[in-house]
Parts: C-alpha cells; sequence; structure tokens
C-alpha cells in the first residue's frame, strides 16, 4: 500500500472487496470490546489506543494479521495452537471465518495489562 489511508474507513475501502466485510466484523469486534478506544492509523494500518498499544490490524494476500502487543499472545498460546503467531501478531486465513469470541478475548486480555500498567 503506497497511499497510507487516512482513516480505518478508507484502509478498509482499499481492501480487497472479498476481505473488507471480514475488516469491519473485527473492527466491530475492536469497538464492541474496547468503545472508549482511539481508533487511527498508526504504520499504514488501523490502530487502537486504549491506555497504551491495544490492537492493530491489517490485510494481506493470504490472511489478516492481528497485532497484540506481548505477551497477551504468549498467554494464550494453546487457545491460538490453529494459526500461525510470532511474539505479537496472529495470522488469521482469508478464507476461513474470524475466531471473534477468541479475538475478544484477547483484547480483553491486553485491555486488563493495560489498565494495570496505568494504575
Amino acid at each position: 500500500m503506497n497511499n497510507k489511508p487516512k482513516d480505518v474507513d478508507t484502509y478498509i475501502a482499499t481492501a480487497p472487496k472479498e476481505i473488507q466485510d471480514k475488516l469491519k466484523e473485527l473492527r466491530t469486534a475492536i469497538r464492541q470490546i474496547a468503545p472508549t478506544s482511539i481508533e487511527r492509523i498508526s504504520y499504514g494500518m488501523p490502530y487502537y489506543d486504549y491506555k497504551g498499544r491495544l490492537v492493530y490490524f491489517a490485510f494481506a494476500k493470504s490472511h489478516i494479521g492481528l497485532y497484540i502487543p506481548p505477551p497477551v499472545i504468549e498467554e494464550h498460546k494453546s487457545e491460538l495452537k490453529n494459526y500461525e503467531t510470532a511474539t505479537s501478531t496472529i495470522r488469521f486465513p482469508i478464507d476461513k471465518p474470524l475466531p471473534i469470541t477468541l479475538i475478544k478475548k484477547l483484547i480483553k486480555a491486553k485491555m486488563k495489562k493495560n489498565e494495570a500498567k496505568s494504575r
């Protein structure tokens, strides 16, 4: 993506048509769990701030990446065994439904960590 989108609506609109609904679904899930988070574009992708870095997401050719700062992914490794992961990355295949319940659980866990840090 050469031209960085100015907002999340623009980001989603630039995605391939077959991915847009999944990106909207992911955005909705994040907004449901963290309604007071600040939504913006950071590093060219949707970013949510809630008392610190909460979550980013991005589309790629064969997956949608969800980026949650450590240690949340490590702490939920067993629940994420069906997905490709790295320290702060989970890759969800485009050809499968998003595990929204699991995604919400991970975001909640990161929110709790951010709340604890900000006290």
